[in-house]
């Protein structure tokens, strides 16, 4: 893909076949794939190598490297431009010629996918070898790196949802790190509101996807999904954001063991918040919890 795709967007003598829309666009069609490549040419690879005699060791290898797997995040993050150029300019003849030449069977988005669904391979790997480990030295480094690997998922996935959001004013990266998103059926409560507003606001749920950073936590209403592949991936328009300095939890409310009570300054505003399940509703309460603590 880098010698046949990207190096040709750079080749003068394949320029007349590239849109003019397209050119200096190579960054945005192929993150950082060069680097993601680099990484496993140099460095992981050679590492695993070292391993071949003694796999249930391999823990270590991951471990050591688990810093520079956080490039799969930003690749991750850049998948929803990258697609959107490849569908404006994906029966160019350049695309076509470059294809012809590598004697492809499938176009270049099918191989663009690649780094998205390897990096959600080694987390099946280390199960795998978790398995056949289980008393054996190195069984607790495959553990630790199962679970680290685990980690940057949750933060890739995590990180396509919030990229995103649209109509926040503010730079998101300024609100700390997104610990937790996931959609929820909300019931607001505000005591400065008209008496009928309340009592209506009681009944009918609004659906609302939050995303709890360290310091606010956002109340987004998802979008229709549109589109194929990762253009499936929604969206979310911004409602509102809550600091977490003024805000408090109370954790179980009468009669529903997936509620829980957000609220904000004093019990000014109330958010009664249900969540899908009792240990998702168990999971936020935590996470909360520690932020405020």
């Amino acid at each position: 893909l880098l010698q046949g795709y990207a190096a040709e967007m750079d080749n003068p003598l394949m320029a007349h076949l590239i849109p003019p829309e397209l050119q200096n666009k190579k960054d945005i069609l192929f993150g950082n794939m060069e680097e993601i490549y680099h990484f496993h040419n140099r460095i992981f690879l050679r590492e695993l190598e070292t391993y071949v005699e003694y796999p249930e060791l391999v823990g270590r290898c991951f471990l050591d490297q688990m810093e520079d797997f956080q490039i799969y995040e930003k690749y991750c993050q850049n998948k929803p431009r990258s697609e959107s150029l490849w569908r404006q300019f994906s029966d160019s003849v350049f695309f076509q010629e470059c294809q012809r030449k590598l004697d492809h069977k499938l176009s270049l988005d099918s191989y663009l996918l690649k780094p998205v669904q390897r990096i959600t391979k080694y987390q099946l790997l280390l199960k795998e070898m978790l398995k056949y480990s289980k008393n054996c030295e190195g069984a607790e480094d495959l553990q630790e790196a199962l679970t680290s690997i685990l980690g940057i998922l949750k933060a890739v996935n995590d990180s396509m949802h919030q990229i995103a959001i649209t109509g926040y004013d503010g730079n998101l990266n300024e609100l700390g790190k997104l610990l937790m998103q996931g959609s929820f059926n909300v019931w607001t409560d505000h005591k400065k509101g008209h008496t009928k507003v309340k009592d209506l606001a009681r009944f009918k749920p609004m659906q609302r996807h939050l995303f709890l950073h360290e310091k606010a936590v956002l109340f987004c209403k998802k979008r229709e999904e549109n589109g194929e592949g990762y253009e499936k991936a929604p969206s979310y328009s911004y409602k509102h954001s809550l600091n977490m300095a003024a805000v408090g939890i109370t954790e179980n409310v009468k009669g529903d063991a997936k509620k829980f009570e957000i609220w904000y300054n004093a019990r000014e505003e109330v958010y009664i918040v249900q969540a899908p399940t009792p240990e998702v509703k168990a999971t936020w309460v935590n996470e909360i919890r520690k932020v405020l603590t």
